[in-house]
């Protein structure tokens, strides 16, 4: 059985709208959480703690299960080992949040601001995307 797109929208649209009622599409909430010697903002680490009380919890539950409820199987990763193309991106995606104080998922949520900085950085974000594609496929990987 496939996913159901209609279930894929409600799950995306709850993401999204915890993002805004939490605050994590303004950079400055993020960035304020990365400046510990300056204007330290804690909420972030709040956000992050009330996604794992629900989600340590809740993989528990859903991974007990032969399959899940609107697919055919379960598509967890494969892969735990550490190689230099998950340092390398684990580093550019630290430095991007960083500087631009969004994330994948809160970049994609404010887009509907409408703000050039963050269309800007969506559009970046987007051409990295591609850009790593284009050279995993070179490489191989």
């Amino acid at each position: 059985m496939k996913a159901h797109p209609i279930a894929s929208l409600i799950a995306g649209a709850l993401f999204g709208l915890g993002l805004v009622i939490s605050g994590m599409v303004n950079p400055a909430k993020v960035l304020n959480f990365l400046d510990v010697a300056g204007s330290w903002d804690p909420t972030l680490a709040f956000v992050m703690g009330g996604a794992l009380l629900i989600t340590v919890p809740g993989f528990r539950l859903v991974l007990k299960r032969e399959t899940p409820l609107l697919d055919g199987r379960f598509h967890l990763p494969e892969r735990n080992d550490i190689d230099a193309p998950l340092i390398v991106g684990a580093i550019l995606f630290g430095i991007g949040w960083g500087i631009g104080g969004f994330c994948p998922g809160p970049a994609v949520t404010a887009v509907t601001t409408g703000m050039p900085p963050v269309l800007a950085f969506v559009i970046a974000m987007l051409a990295g995307s591609w850009l790593a594609g284009q050279l995993r496929q070179r490489m191989g990987v």
